[in-house]
């Protein structure tokens, strides 16, 4: 039976499980626009608050991806595997992992996202490169996986549209936590791309949407179970995410970084996870039995050159500069910067750095969304000069900040000062890695 909207709006409300009829309905006048954008943000609160049972989960994963086209790869012999993460400050892994596992045998078709809250999109960044299309063709899509066996781009209008709607809603209403909501939203991409399996990086703590790992667990198995249940296996690492990622946050900057990685000059925090979410990959795909045949393959992909030149061919082939591989003035970036200099007299070690309060601070800049017609500038950002577990001198800078204008300055290094925090005593620094959710038990 036909329901209204705001007859939906008010089951979920009241606490009650949805029919697939009624989920079916809500994605489809997402789509039509018989749910008005308030009607729609009215059901993700009420969804937000009261939740989902996995069946409405996974009914609601079902028909977002059935809103639009389904990808369809038959022509593509190697195993096709892509990756996705819950979403961080300063996680630029995507650049680094494609070219590095199609380099060892592996196809990635990736369907990314936008920068979405204090997180930044993978998107956003390959957008910093001069020229970087996003937005191929079919035609240009599967031409580009035939040849170089991986592709980064955005949603196409025709896949999942309930999504593209929901999406840019819930960065604006305070509704991106949900479980069932991030649960539908990244298999329902995923699962329409023409993928045949699937690795999950989820991360918790202070920086992610998931603040505690118990959170992240129950992300990750549901993940995980919803995956399985749509006959696509899937595998989910549990990373933490309390400082930043890496040294850079901002676009151009963490361009910058993702090709130092993958000329073999890549901090060590960043690589950690990089690996372990590429050697899932390949072991998932069948291209490698074990971790450490699996690490050897990567790790010789690096050494060898052979990631790097994937990259640029990636960067060339969908329209951007290819020598910014070579040379990084190609990307914009500010004149102006300032560093962090805390008031400690004596050494002090970095205890921690709130990596919220640093993917905000980057916002402020420029460098995320504040609002879904914000205008990114892909030449602002934060560079960590320390990392946490590494001694500070007196007056020596910690961090540096990436500006355009004095008053974004000045928002932005209020909040970076509060957000790093120094010890007398060393920390100790612990591995990203927590651990593995495998589809092995669903």
């Amino acid at each position: 039976m036909k329901l209204m909207p705001q007859e939906i709006i008010a089951h979920k409300r009241d606490g009650l499980a949805l029919s697939q009829s009624e989920v079916e309905q809500f994605v489809s006048g997402v789509v039509s626009g018989h749910f008005k954008d308030y009607q729609s943000s009215a059901l993700l609160m009420a969804i937000l608050l009261n939740g989902m049972t996995s069946d409405e989960t996974g009914c609601l994963t079902e028909a977002m991806m059935r809103s639009g086209r389904i990808v369809e790869l038959p022509e593509i012999t190697r195993p096709k595997v892509d990756k996705h993460s819950t979403g961080g400050v300063g996680d630029k892994v995507s650049l680094i992992l494609a070219p590095l596992v199609a380099a060892c045998g592996l196809c990635v078709p990736m369907m990314s996202g936008r920068g979405l809250g204090h997180t930044g999109g993978t998107l956003d960044k390959l957008e910093a490169i001069p020229g970087f299309r996003t937005n191929l063709t079919d035609a240009e899509y599967r031409a580009q996986l035939a040849s170089l066996h991986q592709a980064m781009i955005g949603q196409s209008a025709d896949i999942v549209p309930a999504d593209r709607k929901l999406y840019a809603l819930r960065d604006v209403t305070g509704t991106v936590e949900s479980i069932p909501l991030i649960c539908s939203s990244i298999l329902s991409k995923k699962m329409a791309e023409g993928i045949d399996s699937l690795v999950l990086d989820v991360k918790c703590g202070i920086g992610a949407f998931m603040k505690t790992e118990a959170e992240a667990r129950q992300l990750a198995e549901s993940l995980v179970a919803i995956s399985a249940r749509m006959g696509k296996p899937t595998s989910a690492i549990l990373t933490r995410m309390d400082e930043p990622l890496g040294h850079m946050i901002g676009n151009s900057l963490e361009v910058i970084e993702s090709i130092d990685c993958l000329k073999g000059k890549g901090p060590s925090d960043l690589m950690e996870v990089t690996y372990a979410l590429s050697a899932e990959m390949l072991i998932l795909g069948g291209i490698e039995s074990t971790q450490e045949g699996a690490m050897t393959a990567l790790k010789s992909a690096i050494d060898s050159g052979k990631a790097l030149e994937g990259f640029r061919a990636l960067v060339e082939a969908q329209g951007g500069d290819g020598t910014v591989v070579d040379n990084y003035k190609c990307l914009p970036r500010t004149e102006k910067t300032k560093d962090i200099v805390l008031n400690n007299d004596s050494q002090m070690y970095v205890e921690s750095l709130d990596a919220r309060s640093f993917g905000d601070a980057a916002c402020i800049l420029g460098a995320g969304r504040a609002s879904t017609d914000s205008i990114i500038d892909p030449s602002v950002g934060i560079e960590l000069l320390k990392k946490v577990g590494q001694a500070v001198q007196p007056n020596e800078a910690i961090a540096r900040i990436h500006y355009q204008g004095i008053d974004l300055l000045e928002a932005a290094e209020a909040r970076l000062v509060k957000a790093i925090k120094l010890s007398s005593k060393k920390p100790i620094v612990s591995s990203l890695i927590i651990d593995r959710i495998s589809h092995e038990n669903y």
